[in-house]
Formats: C-alpha cells, sequence, structure tokens
C-alpha cells in the first residue's frame, strides 16, 4: 500500500474511455506546505489514468518537484507542468525578529500569485477545446485566478482546503453572525483565538480570496474521516450552495516508505538506521519558520537538557525563490555545541526527508509548529506530537492535535506566543513526550490513530472510497 495504492487495474479499464476526456488542471498556492500537497493529489490522480496540469511558476514548480518525497520520481513525467510567468516581485530576507511570527517577507510573493489570473485563463481556454471537461482544482488561496470558470462551459472547480477540518471549520464559523445553528456541548472548548496569527495583509489576502468561494462544485479535504468526520459534517451543515459535495481523501502523502538505495539515504537516515526503536525526537518547524537567535539558544540548551536523542533541522525560513542565493545569515548553535552532543544527536541545515525520518521505526516523536502538511505525515506514521505553533492556522491544529485526538502535547500556550521559550519548558516537553507514562498514553493513541489512517486509504478504507467518489463525480 503506498499512499492510497490507488486503482486496482480493473477499475482502471472500466474508466478509461470516461477519463480521457477528463482533464485535471492544479492551481497551488506558492508555499512548500501548498505546493507539496496538491503534488501528491496529481500523483494520486494519474493514478486512475487522469491527465494532470499543474500550472505554477517555473521556481515554484522546482520547488516541489524536488522536495516531492516517497514516490518514485519518475512518476512526474506523466504530469503536464506549465511554467507560468509571475509578475516581478521582491521579496526581502526572511526576518526571525518579526513581531508577527507569520513570515511577511513572503508578501510579494503571495501578492504577485494573484496575477497568474491571465495565464491560466489562457491554459483553461486552450483545454476546454480539447477535452469534454475540464477539472480545475485550486488551492482556496488562489480563489481569484480560476474566477475565467463563469465562463468556460465545459469547467468546473474544486476548491482544496489546506488546513484541517477542525480549523477550517472554526475559522469560517468566527466569522458568521448570527449562527446558522447551535454546535454541541461536545464541541471542543477554549480553542485558540486567531489573535496573532496573520499580518493584516495576508489576512485581507485571505478574505479576499475566501469572498470569492462559491462557485466550485466541491472542496477537497486533505483529512480522513477516521479522525476528522465530525468536522467534515460540520462544514458540510455551514455550506449554504447545497450543489457543493465535500470530499475527505487525505493523507495525501504515502504511508508506507520504500527504502531508498543506500548512495541516494540522506546521512541522517544512516544515523536513524543506529538508533533505538522509538528513541529519537524529530524537530522542524517547516518551511516558513525562522527563530530568534536567542530561541534557537534556549532551545539548544533544553535539548542537550532532556538527553532525548535528537534530530534537529535548523534553518532559516524559505525566500520567495528558493533557488535565489540572498543575505541570510546562518542560525548559531554554541561554541562547542554539535561536538558536546554528537553522540546522541543530529543537526540537519540542508532541506531534511521529512517523511522518511517520521516513517523510520527509530523516530519516536517529532517537535512540530504544526503546519497541516507536517500534522498529516506525523499521524499517518503514528508519530505523535509536541506541538508549538508559529502562525497561520498552526495554533487551532496544534489544539486538534493536543486537545481533540490527544496524540501530543503542547510545548508553548498561544496566549504567550510573543514570549521566549526557556530551556527548561523545552527539556519538560520533550521528557513528557518521549519518557513519561503520560507521553507512553500519547503514543499509544498516536500508534492506533496511524493504523487507522492508512486502512483508510487502503481498498474499501473511508478515505479510499471518497477519492473513487470523486474521481467517479468528475468523470460523470
Amino acid at each position: 500500500m503506498e499512499g492510497h495504492n490507488l486503482c486496482e487495474q480493473g477499475e482502471q479499464s472500466c474508466h478509461e474511455h470516461l477519463s480521457a476526456e477528463v482533464v485535471v488542471v492544479m492551481v497551488p498556492f506558492p508555499a512548500q506546505g501548498h505546493l507539496n500537497q496538491l503534488l501528491h493529489l496529481s500523483h494520486l490522480i494519474i493514478s486512475y489514468r487522469l491527465p494532470v496540469h499543474y500550472a505554477g511558476s517555473s521556481s515554484h514548480n522546482r520547488q516541489a518537484k524536488l522536495r516531492l518525497q516517497g514516490w518514485d520520481l519518475q512518476i512526474l513525467s506523466k504530469i503536464h507542468f506549465h511554467d507560468l510567468e509571475l509578475p516581478s516581485y521582491n521579496c526581502p530576507p526572511p526576518n526571525p525578529d518579526n513581531s508577527v511570527g507569520f513570515p511577511t517577507h513572503l508578501q510579494p510573493l503571495f501578492d504577485a500569485s494573484v496575477h497568474l489570473h491571465q495565464p491560466v485563463t489562457q491554459l483553461l481556454q486552450q483545454l476546454s477545446s480539447k477535452f469534454r471537461r475540464v477539472v480545475v482544482i485550486h488551492d482556496s488561496m488562489m480563489t481569484s485566478v480560476v474566477q475565467c470558470i463563469k465562463t468556460i462551459s465545459n469547467a468546473e472547480t474544486y476548491a482544496f482546503i489546506p488546513v484541517s477540518a477542525f480549523t477550517f471549520f472554526f475559522n469560517s464559523w468566527d466569522k458568521i453572525q448570527p449562527k446558522p445553528f447551535l454546535l454541541g456541548s461536545e464541541v471542543p472548548k477554549s480553542i485558540p483565538s486567531n489573535d496573532g496569527c496573520f499580518a493584516p495583509e495576508i489576512s485581507y489576502l485571505a478574505v479576499l480570496q475566501r469572498s470569492m468561494l462559491g462557485l466550485e462544485s466541491g472542496r477537497l479535504y486533505n483529512t480522513s474521516k477516521v479522525m476528522e468526520s465530525k468536522y467534515i459534517q460540520l462544514l458540510e451543515k455551514l455550506t449554504t450552495n447545497i450543489k457543493i459535495k465535500h470530499f475527505a481523501i487525505g493523507p495525501l502523502n504515502p504511508v508506507e516508505m520504500k527504502r531508498r538505495k543506500e548512495q541516494h539515504r540522506h546521512i541522517c537516515l544512516e544515523w536513524l538506521d543506529k538508533q533505538v526503536t522509538s528513541s529519537v525526537i524529530y524537530i522542524c518547524f517547516g518551511s516558513t519558520t525562522s527563530m530568534t537567535d536567542e530561541q534557537i539558544m534556549e532551545m539548544a540548551l533544553g535539548l542537550e537538557r532532556s538527553g532525548q536523542n535528537f534530530i534537529w533541522v535548523l534553518r532559516r525560513a524559505d525566500t520567495g525563490d528558493v533557488f535565489t542565493v540572498g543575505e541570510v545569515g546562518k542560525p548559531q548553535l554554541p561554541e562547542g555545541y554539535e561536538d558536546r552532543v554528537k553522540n546522541r544527536g543530529m543537526v540537519v541545515r540542508d532541506w531534511a526527508p521529512q517523511l522518511e525520518i517520521l516513517a523510520h521505526p527509530s523516530t519516536g516523536g517529532f517537535m512540530s509548529h504544526c503546519g497541516w502538511n507536517s500534522c498529516m505525515e506525523s499521524i499517518s506514521m503514528g508519530v505523535p506530537i509536541a506541538a508549538w505553533p508559529m502562525h497561520s492556522d498552526q495554533p487551532r491544529n496544534a489544539f486538534l492535535v493536543t486537545d481533540v485526538l490527544k496524540i501530543g502535547t503542547l510545548v508553548r500556550d498561544w496566549t504567550h506566543r510573543a514570549e521566549v521559550v526557556p530551556s527548561n519548558t523545552i527539556d519538560y516537553a520533550l521528557r513528557t513526550l518521549m519518557a513519561s507514562e503520560e507521553g507512553m498514553e500519547m503514543r499509544k493513541r498516536a500508534a492506533e490513530l496511524g493504523d487507522s489512517v492508512r486502512a483508510s486509504v487502503a481498498k474499501d478504507g473511508a478515505s479510499r472510497l471518497e477519492m473513487d467518489s470523486f474521481i467517479s463525480h468528475i468523470i460523470r
């Protein structure tokens, strides 16, 4: 079973005469966690013998392909990549001392991305003359780019929701007055607010994109009903357009990893091979987080004090174009640190093979910012999470992990987001997750949920049936 391991040959052949008349176009948002999810989805759709076109800038298409994990890379040749031209933009280097945790240095890129409307329109018009139906799957942050759908009679759109169903529902619910129905008493209390999650500019962009939703024929979620069925149901109830269909098709990432040839394996995987089962905490804060120098020092000290084995990915946030070398200083560690921890820890300063690390039997925990991409990867591998949200959807994703699914512990409460997390707090969180009875219960629940989530993408599983249903719907 790899990812959905999707259509068996017999199922494929019965669809081929129809699917040949249908084409799927992906329109991703140019940030790693968004690019990655739609590229995974592209692979899944291709297995149903549907042609897939992936429309982004040349730099971000290249980024998505280069960082893809878990699939046979030869399958990339089956996707039609369209290198669209973005308007000129100038992104400053990431600023770890930004008072708002959100990566405001990427705002010029995000603003430029909405100007892909014209080349995307041209692409869809070209495809509409060659296929019976054009199916557009667009990131919900790119809704304005696909508004031409109104003028193309044989095209339909599906909004891809790149955050948890829990977060998407409560973000929607917060904005609605009066409330259309009462929430049951089983809905959790004390959900973190969105205060401090976004810079004003990105909030404006998100509201603008969201205001244009409603034309789509359906919504796709990178989640499974085995973990978020309640919130999918609430989203269905909240949707005013009853024609919009909801499909929970995740996890999109492969859930079983094939071992690479030795010469292609990252050095950290060779290090993991030598460690005891479930003994290593993996630490990574995603592609849009830069810690302050002070916080890095506290993290280093907390890790050292905890006595836990670790792999720590220590790098600055992505720039607008990851292939452009800028004046971004590398994060510094205390003098002699790596020598002191070399027998039980490893610091990785480049892009790490996260899926392979999480799937490795020696990995027993994940200290994460709780971006949804990372959450789904960790959940699908049965790895519990020490949740340390930084911005965007992360505080509510973290709450889902720790208070709803109960497969993790919170490192820092969101109300204290402006404070440096001291080394003793980090030490305590690590020990709680990796070396306590409470942590053992979290790890047990995470393993059980991982089993259920992986089963959901196997034949006759909940997510596999949702994916089959989506494919049947678009080739109808």
